[in-house]
C-alpha cells in the first residue's frame, strides 16, 4: 500500500511536510520496485514534500522525524521481514507487534512500554496458521506482559464479532488514544 499513500500524499493531501518511510532492510528498494511494478515509479513524479527512507536494524536506535525508534524480530513468514516496534517520543514508549505469531521474548520485546499496540487476529489459536495471535494466547499469557495499556488490531472475523466484549481492549477505525 505505500505506493499508493505516496500518490495519495502528492495528489489528494497535497502534502509539502517530510515523509519517513521506515522498515526493515531493503525498505527503500522494496517500494521503489513494488511503485515501478505498480506503473507509478518514484523517480518519474516531482514530489512537493522530501521523501526519505530509513531503515532500522534489529536492537539498534534510529532517529525518525523527532521519534526514537527500535525494532525487534516478529514471528511471521520469513519474506516479509517480520518486526515489530517500540517508538519513544516525549518521555512516553508504544510498542507495536507487528503481523507475528507467539514467540516467547514478545514479553520482553515490550517491556516499559505506556502502550502496546497487539496484533489479535483470532479468538482461538489458530493450528494451521502460526504467524497470527489469538486472544486466547495473549489472555493465557497476560500476566507476562508488564506494559500500561494493551490494545489490540489487525482483528480477524472471530475476532472483530467480538469487538467490545473482550477483557482486553480492542481498536476500531478513528480510534483515538490518549497517554
Amino acid at each position: 500500500g505505500v505506493p499508493l499513500l505516496l500518490l495519495a500524499a502528492l495528489y489528494e493531501d497535497e502534502r509539502t511536510k517530510p515523509l519517513w518511510i521506515a522498515g526493515p532492510p531493503g525498505v527503500e528498494s522494496r517500494v521503489r520496485n513494488l511503485a515501478a511494478a505498480m506503473g507509478h515509479p518514484i523517480e518519474a513524479r516531482a514530489w512537493r514534500f522530501p521523501l526519505h527512507f530509513e531503515e532500522f536494524a534489529v536492537g539498534r536506535n534510529a532517529a525518525v522525524g523527532p521519534v526514537q525508534v527500535s525494532a525487534f524480530e516478529a514471528y511471521h513468514v520469513p519474506d516479509t521481514k517480520p518486526h515489530g516496534l517500540r517508538v519513544e517520543a516525549g518521555g512516553l514508549t508504544v510498542a507495536y507487534s507487528g503481523d507475528t505469531g507467539w514467540f516467547d521474548e514478545l514479553p520482553q520485546r515490550v517491556a516499559g512500554s505506556d502502550l502496546f499496540i497487539c496484533e489479535c487476529t483470532y479468538h482461538t489459536h489458530n493450528q494451521d496458521f502460526e504467524y497470527h495471535l489469538s486472544y486466547s494466547e495473549l489472555t493465557e499469557r497476560y500476566e507476562d506482559f508488564d506494559c500500561g495499556r494493551i490494545i489490540l488490531t489487525h482483528l480477524g472475523e472471530e475476532m472483530s464479532s467480538r469487538r467490545g466484549t473482550c477483557d482486553l481492549e480492542t481498536a476500531d477505525d478513528g480510534l483515538s488514544v490518549r497517554l
